[in-house]
């Protein structure tokens, strides 16, 4: 599979999911979780890809979420807005890719179990890639119950796989090139670094949020700019398509900011690696003092595992 040699739970996962690629319509559904790095992204975006159908989607938990509330607010004078929000998104689709399956959110938790009730109704198969098994979304034991229709329509419909290995592939030694990957951890001031004049609004959705600068090829913004503002992960979005690169400046420990801080940084990594925007930050820590006091919030195994793509730079 291009160059790499699989172990041989991926090459199990990568039979499990060509059995899908030869009969989409009648293979169930499959849901494949397991530990941060270990290739469930990787092997289930390349049979996706190699699926003989334009009858298919791909979305990534941050922008499908986006998507479905901006449709949701579009069709609010419908009986059904929400049904009519899903139907938007998944279209004609009868394969549908859902990467990062995650719920920590009880309102997310019950758009996801009518998204998925109205997906299996429709005969869609699905595929979703997790870093929590079934019986593990929606972790909290307050809000836990909320999720456990969507869980027994996961465990009903659709296949467990778990993807499982010592190695997070993402602590070797990487192509450093391009994307995500080309991006670096720094301690020193990087060039060309704006001058006050520079700083500037950028607005998403009749939203301004204040920056270091906004240049035809990059965007520069300090951590509180981007996350101890009030942000949403769909301006995350909708800048790491407008913008090929990204300086982030004055990156703190997670030790030094509050919880909703920590989580937007979270979600903002999450959206630059599915972006494959290269990324610049710049911190008085190093990345592995950084990456050690990150354990305590939901989801860092997942931030943690990204950010070892990165050079380190003094």
């Amino acid at each position: 599979m291009n160059g790499f040699t699989l172990d041989s739970g991926q090459r199990d996962l990568r039979d499990r999911l060509n059995d899908i690629a030869q009969d989409a319509d009648t293979t169930r559904s499959l849901y494949i979780h397991g530990p941060a790095g270990r290739g469930k992204t990787w092997i289930a975006n390349t049979t996706f890809e190699a699926l003989p159908t334009s009858r298919k989607a791909r979305v990534h938990f941050h922008g499908f979420l986006a998507a479905l509330h901006h449709s949701i607010h579009h069709h609010r004078s419908d009986e059904d807005a929400l049904g009519r929000a899903i139907d938007d998104i998944a279209g004609d689709s009868h394969v549908l890719f859902f990467d990062e399956f995650h719920v920590h959110d009880s309102g997310d938790a019950r758009l996801l179990t009518r998204l998925l009730d109205r997906l299996f109704r429709r005969g869609v198969t699905v595929i979703a890639t997790s870093n929590y098994a079934p019986d593990d979304l929606l972790p909290s034991p307050i809000w836990h119950h909320l999720f456990e229709p969507g869980i027994r329509l996961i465990k009903t419909n659709m296949d467990v796989f778990h993807l499982d290995g010592p190695t997070d592939y993402r602590t070797l030694p990487q192509d450093h090139s391009r994307g995500f990957a080309s991006g670096t951890w720094t301690t020193a001031s990087p060039a060309r670094h704006p001058a006050p004049t520079e700083a500037t609004t950028i607005t998403v959705h009749d939203r301004q949020f204040s920056v270091l600068a906004s240049r035809p090829d990059s965007l520069w913004a300090s951590f509180a700019q981007l996350c101890e503002a009030p942000i949403a992960t769909i301006e995350y979005l909708e800048w790491a398509r407008v913008y090929p690169r990204w300086v982030v400046t004055e990156v703190p420990t997670f030790a030094a900011i509050g919880a909703p801080a920590q989580q937007r940084f979270i979600n903002m990594i999450d959206v630059l690696a599915d972006a494959d925007v290269p990324v610049t930050f710049v911190s008085p820590h190093t990345r592995d003092a950084f990456l050690a006091g990150t354990s305590g919030r939901p989801d860092a195994f997942r931030m943690v595992s990204r950010l070892q793509l990165l050079q380190s730079a003094a």
